[in-house]
């Protein structure tokens, strides 16, 4: 994982990934004010729209990528995947929230997968030998329903990718440190996690639990075949001063940005 700084701007890369264009921004290098200080790319979280259009750009502009070849879509905590064969935006669609999932996959160099997150787990996937990257955004409901190893499936049923051929990054998140969790998460994991659910869900010095997203979604990928897992293990509520978190600052933060493209040219 390597850190990258430039322009005001912070944000992540990572090795494994080669070529691909690509970063999980932290909240700094942008126009926005007050909760969503400053490079808020959420538009439901009361910033200016002219803030979060200009953050956009910014963002996008430091990988040298255009707004126009952005794919993104309204994400419901789910498990569904979308795959992008050409870009999608809001500001081109009357209803910007037609497209409705929560993982993004292209083989189109030419389309920006961009998504949002703010304590929800960003699951990155790269497979250099189909040549195709996606992102999910997995809170706990995404987690629960599996929206890591279905994104795996659409790669395996559309592309016919092998998952041990994915390279995998679990990006910040909030950690088991921070993520209490109460009756009805703790049913939903047991349901879908079964014994592993005894492993997910730690108990704190308090008595209370703490469910483990990062270990849930690298048990998911891992269930689903794939053997190449980064884990940044940056907890976003213990680091608010580089990422938004919704639980730590009380529902008033920003959306920070994940975006991924392969190299144009790429065929």
């Amino acid at each position: 994982m390597l850190v990258v700084e430039q322009n005001g701007l912070k944000y992540l890369t990572f090795e494994r990934f080669g070529n691909v264009t690509h970063g999980i921004f932290s909240r700094h290098g942008g126009v926005s004010n007050n909760h969503a200080t400053s490079l808020n790319v959420g538009g439901t979280v009361g910033d200016e729209p002219g803030s979060v259009l200009a953050n956009k750009q910014i963002l996008f502009g430091a990988l040298g990528k255009n707004t126009s070849s952005m794919f993104d879509c309204w994400q419901v905590h789910g498990p569904d995947y979308v795959l992008a064969n050409s870009p999608h935006t809001a500001a081109s669609h009357t209803n910007p929230r037609e497209i409705r999932a929560d993982a993004l996959l292209t083989a189109n160099p030419d389309v920006t997968l961009f998504m949002r997150f703010a304590d929800c787990t960003p699951v990155l996937l790269y497979d250099p030998v189909r040549r195709v990257v996606g992102i999910a955004h997995a809170g706990w409901q995404g987690t629960v329903k599996h929206a890591a190893s279905n994104l795996v499936r659409g790669f395996t049923h559309i592309f016919g990718s092998d998952p041990g051929d994915i390279q995998a990054v679990i990006g910040p998140s909030i950690g088991p440190c921070h993520y209490e969790v109460g009756h009805q998460v703790i049913e939903q994991v047991i349901t879908s996690y079964g014994r592993k659910a005894n492993e997910l869900l730690q108990e704190s010095a308090h008595g209370k639990a703490h469910f483990n997203m990062w270990a849930a979604n690298e048990y998911d990928l891992r269930n689903a075949g794939v053997e190449h897992i980064e884990l940044a293990g940056i907890c976003t509520a213990c680091h608010t001063n580089d990422w938004f978190s919704h639980r730590a600052e009380k529902g008033r933060t920003g959306r920070f940005g994940v975006i991924m493209a392969l190299p144009e040219g790429m065929e």
